[in-house]
């Protein structure tokens, strides 16, 4: 590890000492102020590199390198991201940070537009919605303790998603791609401003027919996903004494995929990694989801502004998908069907449709839930100096409630001559009639103090949660509540930071921070919240054509928590549980270099980065989905290495680009020394590929190729079976703006 350290920071000195370079747009070279997006929580890559505190800004100049609608591949180069693939589209992610569980995102704070996003935040964290990420204009990822006051979840980091912004002249924008497996993505908005008005609409579309293909059906396997959006901006004149904008925004999406929990097994894999048995055939997922949300922006003085943000976010899904064979004794989960088919061989041949079944043999689960989240916050930033001190402070406030309503049933289905058929329909709320809700405050309070070449950022943050999960029981589906039980769960925690950065000159800066790590808990007896103390401990690095940055940190927990779901390898009833003392630590690297930067013709733009992740359990006891763990037992999902390397030749008329990324072997379950191979997925090398051809200054034609090496590893083993990633793919389109 030391080895790993010293050559790093060799090659970074080394690799600094370059020709001097005019300097770039859109870089962490630009000093010039930008406008006050309301919307974003760093703004660029100069303040993104200016924080006492990991952070990393992806801009909009980047987002068109690759033109990427899938968020996976988007936040590969990230270094201290984990991402879990489950259906090689990206639809619905799981992201991690810092050794943190990715699955379903519901470890880190998931905001868009500088509001929590996720279906419900508190209450029910996983993120079986996730923003169309097609229709962001910047990606912000804050880590260490730059994130405090930006909670509720503190151990690991957040990710803001900055939506399309209001044009500040009439203007607009279409492109079209088609490509594999009828793949098609259509984007348009068009938007305009006036002295006191100004609006935005889009349009965004995407569709496939999918790369699976499900035995003995011709049914589609794909998606269809629309997402329309509506911005409106009233604001007083410019150079208004008390400067002020009121904006809403609206938002609608729908989507419909035919999407399973069942994978393959291992044997099956290896055959064929694209096929689908003929039991998924009725997998679907529904979901709608609509925000509404005011912004009011105010200045009163040149120092002091107020952004005030009231938000409603609803969202309903129903993932109708097969869970469980029952023969005629007892059911068996398709998590053990496929770990263990020959001991399971009759429920394998049943969902394979390799025999005929009984009726109400095969258990196809309506995961019926419905999510409301909402609430108001206010934050205010005062500036001002004192000599040579300047002085930097935020306080913010917001209030939020969120609940998701559970109101499930199981239908039964039959196969009968290649061909599943349903026999018997469910009632509602048979299976899971629950409400879990969650009322929460939370304050906090960071201040920015520049002494010299030290900037010093102590910040502290409050959680006021109240979680109440009231179980209507499964013989009541109309609610009367003669079953009812009710459980409540209160936690005020304090939540205190502390970042330190200093300017050694204007080329390297130190910085550090060390902050508490918070996750809410649940609402039943021993639903502990999550704790730990985080600490970091950072180089950047910013000369000439070259820059890069070094972390090193350590989470360390007094108590870890997980969470029984299926799509993490459990049962799926949501309940968490406690795993007690455990240590993450790692190196987080990323530099960049443009290699023709003394060319008035090219750019040649490299970058790299590079993640390694240790973790260890230090608590003996039996979980639902990691299994059965030890001391000393790893913290399953999480590679130990990840590096990503990126290219990007540009020119007035065209570019060319690829992105090669590699990750590590993971394992599955919680456990230490070599991976079982029933419990792992292998190391994995993933190329893209895009180009650009500028017809004119406002035309141009686009392509990308989607692993280009065609690698078939899987990528997953849970919820159940080995699954793959996107295979070889080529897109093609056109973007016109106006």
């Amino acid at each position: 590890m030391k080895k790993v350290v010293t050559l790093l920071f060799i090659t970074m000195s080394f690799l600094g000492y370059s020709q001097e370079k005019e300097i770039k747009k859109d870089t962490i070279n630009s000093l010039s102020e930008v406008v006050i997006n309301s919307d974003a929580i760093v703004g660029n890559k100069f303040k993104a590199k200016n924080k006492a505190g990991s952070t990393f800004y992806i801009s909009e100049a980047d987002l068109k390198v690759f033109k990427q609608d899938d968020i996976s591949r988007i936040l590969i180069n990230v270094p201290g991201v984990t991402i879990q693939e489950t259906d090689g589209f990206g639809l619905r992610p799981s992201i991690g940070m810092r050794g943190t569980n990715p699955d379903r995102s519901s470890k880190i704070t998931l905001m868009e537009d500088g509001v929590l996003i996720a279906p419900a935040p508190y209450a029910a964290p996983a993120a079986y919605y996730f923003p169309t990420a097609a229709r962001m204009k910047a990606f912000e990822i804050i880590k260490g303790g730059s994130q405090i006051q930006y909670g509720p979840y503190t151990t690991a980091g957040a990710l803001n998603m900055v939506s399309t912004q209001i044009p500040t002249a009439f203007s607009g924008n279409i492109s079209a791609t088609y490509g594999s497996y009828n793949t098609k993505h259509f984007y348009t908005s068009l938007g305009d401003s006036f002295k006191n008005f100004a609006y935005l609409v889009e349009y965004n579309n995407r569709n496939s027919d999918g790369f699976m293909d499900i035995d003995y059906s011709s049914k589609k396997k794909g998606f269809d996903a629309n997402d329309y959006v509506a911005k409106f901006r009233l604001n007083t004149d410019l150079d208004a004494k008390i400067y002020q904008s009121l904006t809403m925004k609206l938002q609608y999406s729908e989507d419909a995929s035919q999407e399973t929990y069942l994978g393959l097994t291992d044997t099956d894999y290896k055959t064929n990694p694209y096929r689908r048995y003929l039991g998924s055939n009725e997998d679907n997922l529904l979901t709608d989801h609509f925000q509404l949300m005011a912004t009011h922006y105010i200045r009163p003085t040149q120092n002091l502004t107020f952004t005030t943000k009231a938000y409603r976010n609803t969202f309903a899904r129903n993932w109708y998908k097969l869970d469980a064979v029952n023969l005629g004794t007892t059911s068996v989960s398709i998590t053990n069907i496929l770990a263990d088919p020959i001991k399971y061989s009759g429920e394998y041949n049943a969902i394979a449709g390799n025999n005929n079944t009984i009726a109400n043999a095969l258990r196809v689960k309506a995961n019926n839930r419905k999510y409301e989240s909402q609430g108001a916050q206010t934050v205010g930033n005062y500036k001002f100096s004192t000599g040579n001190v300047k002085h930097d402070l935020e306080f913010g406030v917001r209030y939020h409630e969120d609940y998701e309503d559970r109101y499930q049933w199981v239908d039964g289905y039959a196969i009968n001559n290649k061909f599943m058929n349903r026999t018997n329909n469910g009632i509602g709320g048979s299976d899971s009639n629950r409400i879990q809700s969650a009322k929460a405050v939370a304050t906090h309070l960071l201040y920015n103090i520049t002494i010299q070449d030290f900037v010093f950022t102590p910040g502290l943050r409050n959680e006021n949660i109240t979680i109440t999960n009231k179980d209507y029981g499964k013989l009541d589906p109309n609610r009367t509540g003669a079953n009812l039980k009710t459980q409540e769960n209160t936690v005020n925690v304090w939540i205190p930071g502390m970042g330190i950065l200093y300017h050694i000159n204007d080329s390297y800066k130190l910085f550090a921070s060390l902050h508490k790590g918070f996750s809410p808990p649940g609402a039943l007896p021993g639903e502990d919240a999550e704790n730990s103390m985080n600490s970091e401990f950072g180089f950047r690095m910013n000369k000439n054509a070259f820059s890069s940055e070094i972390v090193i940190y350590n989470n360390d927990y007094s108590n870890l928590q997980g969470a029984d779901t299926m799509s993490g390898g459990g049962s799926g009833t949501g309940d968490l549980f406690n795993a007690g003392k455990a240590r993450v630590n790692g190196l987080e690297f990323t530099a960049s270099y443009d290699i023709m930067h003394n060319s008035n013709v090219f750019k040649l733009p490299i970058s790299l980065s590079y993640t390694y992740t240790k973790t260890k359990l230090k608590s003996d006891f039996i979980s639902p989905s990691w299994g059965t763990v030890t001391y000393g037992d790893e913290i399953p999902f999480i590679a130990k290495n990840q590096l990503a390397l990126t290219a990007d030749l540009e020119h007035k008329k065209y570019s060319l680009a690829v992105n090669a990324r590699y990750i590590g072997e993971f394992r599955t379950k919680a456990g230490q020394g070599d991976i079982p191979e029933n419990y792992k997925i292998d190391d994995n090398i993933i190329i893209d590929f895009a180009a650009k051809y500028h017809l004119t200054n406002k035309v141009s034609l686009t392509s990308n190729i989607i692993n280009l090496l065609d690698s078939d590893k899987a990528v997953a083993r849970t919820p159940a079976g080995l699954r793959p990633s996107h295979p070889f793919g080529i897109n093609a389109g056109i973007i016109a703006t106006f």
